[in-house]
């Protein structure tokens, strides 16, 4: 059962990962490779914590989608997926102190500095045009 059930998981979470994979965010799925990119990530870099959960695909996801379709953007787009790859996210989580763990969430650094960051309730709570605009305001902030 347990080899099984993994892969279906993994067969079902793919396409949440594809839908942002597809928009150019690159994917840390291990604890060195949020080590290796995050802190080096000179200028601005959008995190998604990417999650199974219904409001990450009805608002996080399209809303992540949307404000990338501006004309300022972040120069560097990772993501990390929680339940699923947990040392990444661990990982990842450690540069969003002093928010507690939440997915899905979003945050945004700039030169390893959280400088913004959208919790889980404030994804629940919101459309995705909501948090697309919370997004492009906040790129418009700090990645001109």
């Amino acid at each position: 059962m347990g080899m099984s059930f993994d892969r279906y998981m993994r067969d079902m979470v793919q396409p949440m990962r594809d839908e942002l994979t597809s928009l150019g965010i690159k994917e840390l799925t291990t604890a060195e490779e949020v080590e290796t990119q995050l802190p080096g990530a000179a200028g601005t870099a959008l995190v998604v914590v990417n999650s199974v959960c219904g409001c990450a695909a009805g608002q996080a996801r399209p809303g992540v989608a949307r404000a990338l379709e501006g004309d300022i953007k972040p120069d560097h787009l990772f993501t990390v997926f929680a339940g699923q790859d947990k040392e990444a996210t661990a990982k990842a989580r450690e540069y969003f102190a002093p928010y507690p763990p939440s997915s899905p969430s979003i945050a945004l650094l700039k030169d390893g500095e959280l400088v913004h960051f959208i919790e889980r309730h404030q994804v629940e709570n919101r459309s995705a045009e909501e948090i697309a605009a919370d997004l492009a305001d906040a790129f418009d902030r700090y990645c001109r």
